[in-house]
């Protein structure tokens, strides 16, 4: 099953901000998520309803909703500044 992508308006902004090369790994992190919202290495955050992976410093935290089929992306950032 192939699930749809959702932003936040907050995440949105934050993937606009992002330069490349890290902007293009981001992207097909997100990507990849439509395909396998669990892929190996995600971890399920302690006191939310939500997941974060991992691409090179930066962070990636999203919602899986699945009896509707949606990721929702909820914030990028860097990994010093994505937990405050």
């Amino acid at each position: 099953m192939v699930y749809s992508l959702s932003f936040s308006r907050q995440a949105f902004k934050e993937l606009e901000k992002i330069k490349e090369p890290f902007y293009s790994a981001i992207k097909q992190a997100i990507l990849h998520l439509t395909i396998e919202p669990r892929p190996k290495g995600c971890k399920k955050l302690k006191g939310r309803d939500s997941y974060r992976i991992r691409t090179g410093d930066y962070r990636i935290i999203y919602k899986i909703i699945d009896n509707l089929l949606i990721v929702e992306i909820i914030t990028i950032g860097h990994r010093k500044e994505i937990y405050r």
